[in-house]
């Protein structure tokens, strides 16, 4: 049995869990494997038995780490679709700034007034974005990853909203155009 482990904060252990265990049991039904929750210490360790495959344990694993990072648990059960990743960057790692009111000025250009920054992230680059902490978390596939993380990088590191945007429609609409190049229509057969 391989045993995978997480750290999530104290304030997200209720929302692994979910209202009388609900959250916890679905995840487990869904991925095959067994979540040991650490309600005091926010640890969690994943198992799975050595016949299961070891995929879901994986995938129950990051959907921990993404509800840990403020995912709502609908939003984390993304990461159940194939090729679809969870990403996180450090804000203070990014920017260098390591103090509460800088670290909160950065939070709130991220996200923008009434969460509209955020959610022209989301709508852009197909990410789900969750800002947390001094993190920023996206899950989406790999293309939309690497879109939503060069646009969250390049606000952290203080480009105009409007450049950043204008780069992500360019950007969705090129992967577009190149997608329907790669699989052309062709006639029905009658």
């Amino acid at each position: 049995m391989s045993v995978l482990f997480a750290r999530i904060p104290d304030d997200r252990v209720g929302a692994l869990i979910g209202p009388g265990g609900s959250t916890r049991r679905e995840i487990e039904q869904k991925t095959k494997a067994h979540l040991e929750i650490d309600a005091d210490e926010g640890a969690v360790g994943v198992s799975n038995d050595d016949s299961a495959d070891p995929i879901g344990a994986l995938q129950a694993r990051d959907i921990v780490v993404a509800i840990g990072r403020g995912f709502s648990p609908e939003r984390a059960m993304r990461l159940l679709q194939d090729d679809t990743y969870l990403g996180v960057i450090d804000i203070k790692q990014v920017t260098g700034k390591h103090t509460k009111s800088a670290l909160w000025r950065i939070r709130s250009r991220l996200i923008g007034t009434a969460g509209r920054a955020r959610g022209r992230i989301e709508q852009l680059s197909g990410c789900s974005v969750s800002i947390y902490g001094s993190t920023v978390a996206l899950i989406g596939k790999e293309k939309e990853l690497e879109r939503a993380t060069q646009a969250v990088e390049l606000l952290l590191r203080g480009s105009e909203h409007s450049t950043v945007f204008h780069l992500l429609a360019r950007l969705r609409n090129e992967a577009n155009r190149a997608e329907a190049i790669e699989t052309p229509d062709l006639p029905d057969a009658e």
